[in-house]
């Protein structure tokens, strides 16, 4: 099983006072434990590591790329995907909704992917069963 991992879920686990930090490393344990494949993108990288970068340090965004991100399958974002990715972007026509997100949805419909370990409800939103808690990884 594709399980796709957004910036929500990454910072959620690296920040220790992060609202959702138990939560997520519970979860995160439970699916390291289980038989997934754990995706994200080359924009939820991005996002992550700028995420953590400002309201963290660099300390925090050089830990999860040098220490945390090799656990992940990492699926670059390309020219297509992009385009395709901004015109969702575009017909949703909101303000909440960001080009990661609509990155994220495409790669995910693209791949197969039908879960995401995330934090945002626009994943379920758009389709996407949810892992958040403990209880929701079998």
């Amino acid at each position: 099983m594709k399980v796709f991992v957004d910036t929500s879920a990454f910072f959620a686990i690296m920040v220790r006072n992060d609202y959702m930090h138990v939560r997520a490393r519970e979860t995160f344990k439970r699916l390291l434990e289980t038989p997934v494949e754990l995706y994200t993108t080359s924009y939820v990288v991005l996002e992550t590591i700028a995420l953590l970068q400002a309201r963290v340090g660099l300390d925090a965004a050089r830990s999860f790329q040098h220490e945390f991100l090799s656990i992940f399958k990492v699926c670059w974002i390309d020219q297509s995907l992009h385009e395709k990715a901004f015109r969702r972007l575009e017909l949703r026509g909101r303000r909440e909704i960001s080009l990661v997100d609509c990155a994220s949805f495409v790669w995910m419909e693209e791949s197969g992917a039908t879960y995401a370990f995330a934090y945002d409800e626009h994943f379920s939103a758009e389709g996407f069963t949810l892992f958040g808690a403990p209880e929701d990884v079998k």
